[in-house]
């Protein structure tokens, strides 16, 4: 299938029409306001990252489980810690997030500028190639007028070939009508090679301006696509970062011993390997088996 380009459909018809450049400056404006959107979108997206790290980061922050010991208190140190370096990541995500919006921005106002200086010498062109096509159209009707001029003092001469007393006058008219006639040909003449290199002109740019514009396209659809593939690969990376600090914590929790905080618990705090005497009563009064009571 063979390949379209914007030179070969945006044609009109109409020399002073511009609804083939109007249509494609449409269509970069259409574009242009989607590479905003989608910088606006970034940014927000930042936005919400950086709130969310900030807010992971103060949750790793607050104290909990600080009256636990051993394996379950290394756990949930742990715990704690892998929360603040998810934090950290989404920071970072964040920062990324902005570093691509700002790329976005940097995109658009490079094409913004290509895009102005091309207007301006395609605005310049096209109401000189207007003027001139105005006048080339009036210096026509002013031709073709000294033309019917000439030609009636022509017929007048020719009518009144035998009056001798006006002949003369008549030949001076005929004269003048012919110069005047000449005159409006080269004029005539002169606006039509000037309208000719005008359009000239104006084609050759019409051609450039739809090449440069066509290229400005396929950059930002290429740019837009990139920017997001990069977008959703920073969230899926986030999503295998996050999962390997997560599983850091389940490592930990493997190690969470309940035997073996229960014995250390013991060993630290024990208070005594013997219960106390069972109480019984006498006669005369209650005793225990370690003594008196």
């Amino acid at each position: 299938m063979a390949y379209t380009h914007f030179k070969d459909n945006f044609w009109n018809s109409d020399l002073t029409s511009t609804a083939g450049y109007d249509v494609i400056t449409h269509h970069l404006n259409d574009g242009r306001r989607t590479c905003k959107e989608v910088e606006d979108f970034m940014r927000a997206r930042a936005s919400i990252e950086d709130k969310y790290a900030k807010d992971l980061l103060g949750l790793s922050r607050k104290v909990f489980g600080h009256n636990e010991m051993n394996t379950l208190k290394r756990s949930l140190d742990m715990f704690k810690l892998q929360i603040e370096h998810v934090g950290q990541t989404h920071l970072q995500l964040a920062q990324m997030m902005r570093d691509e919006a700002k790329k976005q921005e940097e995109f658009r106002e490079r094409q913004k500028d290509v895009r102005k200086k091309i207007d301006y010498q395609m605005d310049s062109l096209h109401k000189q190639k207007v003027a001139q096509f105005k006048r080339t159209l009036e210096s026509k009707k002013t031709y073709e007028q000294k033309c019917r001029d000439k030609e009636e003092a022509d017929q007048n001469v020719n009518r009144n070939a035998a009056n001798t007393k006006n002949i003369e006058k008549l030949h001076t008219k005929a004269l003048q009508a012919k110069q005047n006639a000449d005159e409006a040909d080269r004029v005539y003449l002169q606006n039509v090679t000037a309208l000719a290199k005008i359009t000239d002109d104006w084609l050759k740019e019409h051609v450039s301006a739809c090449e440069v514009f066509e290229t400005q396209a396929k950059e930002r659809i290429n740019t837009l696509r990139n920017t997001v593939w990069t977008h959703v690969n920073q969230l899926s990376q986030q999503c295998v970062t996050s999962d390997e600090l997560y599983e850091e914590v389940r490592k930990s929790l493997e190690l969470c011993d309940i035997k073996e905080d229960i014995e250390y618990f013991i060993h630290l705090r024990r208070t005594g390997d013997k219960p106390p005497g069972r109480a019984r009563h006498t006669a005369n009064k209650i005793t225990s088996s370690d003594g008196i009571i």
